[in-house]
């Protein structure tokens, strides 16, 4: 099994596990392969270290803010905070999963349908969808709670 490092044109990175390299190219020219926040098809590979899974051949070390292990025989460097951020990354997808999959998608009625949920005339319920930054702002300042995420952060549909 090979685990490649992916990108999508937004930025977002993430893991994608293959049988091949053949099978990886396969599945990219068929745009089977997306990313997990935006639904962008146009993936690329990133550079990365070889990984297999070899029983007893990793070793950690920490120094001078570095780790490093052994993969495969050779020794790769990653920064410290490297790891963190990945967890970070992994907690942050996770609560953006919780949000979208528990949300009613209201798409452009948002703020119309906030306000009808604020002022009793609409059952309250979790939604998302898109507003103009003044809209937004004037729910503010009607009291309105909204949380804003970048567009490129808004999947189509609920993240599985």
């Amino acid at each position: 099994m090979k685990v490649l490092d992916l990108q999508c044109p937004h930025g977002h990175r993430f893991e994608g596990w293959f049988a091949s390299d053949d099978d990886f190219e396969s599945q990219l020219s068929r745009k089977l392969i997306e990313c997990p926040i935006c639904a962008a098809t146009e993936v690329s590979r990133m550079p990365s270290a070889p990984r297999l899974n070899l029983s007893g051949a990793t070793r950690a070390r920490h120094d001078e803010g570095q780790n490093t292990s052994v993969q495969g025989g050779a020794a790769v460097d990653r920064p410290a905070g490297a790891d963190r951020a990945r967890e970070f990354e992994a907690m942050a997808m996770k609560m953006l999963r919780e949000v979208v999959g528990k949300a009613e998608n209201v798409g452009d009625r948002f703020a119309e349908e906030a306000r009808r949920i604020h002022y009793n005339e609409a059952p309250a319920r979790s939604i998302r969808g898109v507003t103009t930054p003044e809209d937004a702002r004037a729910l503010v300042d009607e009291g309105i709670d909204v949380m804003a995420l970048p567009s490129a952060c808004v999947p189509k549909e609920s993240l599985q």
